[in-house]
């Protein structure tokens, strides 16, 4: 396997008068295709490292690179449209515009980046839906589905571009048990049928016992 995203000692610290490190000197390797879960204690700096490695922050020092494209000194708008054409994200609370349907909401995305012309997008937007259970379901707002049927429409948003890393926070935090059972397999399987890397922050042992590796932090550090 080759590494699709490295980090080499990275840190970030929040300043103020008392600054506050969140994460600190993490060098860290994930392989295209690797299932990687980041565990740790609550406050342990796991949302903040995923952070870092989703490019929704930057770091105080160290460096970052995805598919072996250094970031670390890239202005917003080239980290946007990076996140947007390279990196998924699903959150513990889906996130999905109350306003819009399923099929609208995994198509904002695609119309966002622009890559695929307007049927394309309806297409593959229907596609990702029912690959992922929810044919018959593409016109109900999110009010209208399940807990576990909203997170269903925020994987496929997710998947809606194509990326090859997926970033996950407390993904089945908010869900039953079977429903989080449901995330977790559909999970497994972008990794194992679909080339995904999928890097998940979790409590939760069972859907962590599913990776292919286990990464711990404590005070911002690896253990």
């Amino acid at each position: 396997m080759s590494a699709i995203l490295v980090a080499e000692n990275l840190t970030r610290t929040l300043p103020g008068e008392v600054p506050v490190t969140l994460v600190r000197d993490v060098s860290l390797s994930i392989d295209r295709g690797e299932f990687v879960v980041i565990k740790g204690p609550s406050g342990s700096g796991k949302s903040s490292l995923l952070y870092l490695l989703g490019l929704l922050d930057q770091p105080t020092s160290g460096t970052l690179t995805l598919e072996g494209e250094p970031t670390t000194d890239y202005d917003e708008d080239r980290l946007a449209a990076m996140r947007l054409a390279k990196l998924g994200f699903v959150f513990q609370f889906h996130f999905l515009l109350a306003e819009f349907s399923a099929f609208d909401n995994v198509r904002l995305p695609m119309r966002r980046l622009g890559r695929l012309p307007a049927d394309r997008q309806r297409q593959r937007a229907l596609q990702l839906l029912q690959d992922l259970g929810l044919a018959g379901h593409e016109h109900k707002r999110p009010s209208q589905l399940s807990g576990g049927q909203r997170q269903r429409v925020a994987i496929a948003r997710a998947l809606a571009n194509d990326p090859p890393i997926i970033l996950t926070d407390e993904p089945t935090g908010a869900l039953d048990s079977k429903s989080s059972i449901n995330v977790k397999d559909i999970l497994k399987e972008l990794v194992r049928s679909h080339d995904r890397t999928v890097i998940a922050v979790t409590h939760d042992d069972h859907f962590a016992a599913g990776a292919d590796r286990q990464v711990e932090i404590i005070d911002g550090r690896l253990a």
